[in-house]
């Protein structure tokens, strides 16, 4: 079974599944944020296992947001802004 779940406010959101892993549940992350220059996107999986879905799409959504934050905070600067 596959968990999913997206927040967002605006100019950004977040979105985490999760997938069967060895010991539990892994989860993938996207997140978007408008900027001036365009879409920022980036994708990425969560480092940690958890022995249950409702765990697992939770702490994604919480990583999820904590990159946003840091992104909007211009706390990370990272490269990847697709214009559209």
């Amino acid at each position: 079974m596959t968990l999913s779940a997206n927040v967002g406010d605006g100019d950004w959101s977040v979105a985490a599944t999760t997938h069967p892993a060895a010991g539990g549940f892994d989860c993938s992350i996207q997140l978007s944020h408008h900027t001036s220059e365009g879409i920022f996107k980036h994708e990425f999986k969560h480092g940690a296992v958890f022995p249950t879905e409702r765990e697992a799409v939770l702490a994604g959504l919480r990583e999820g947001m904590e990159w946003i934050h840091l992104k909007m905070s211009n706390t990370l600067s990272i490269s990847g802004c697709q214009n559209r």
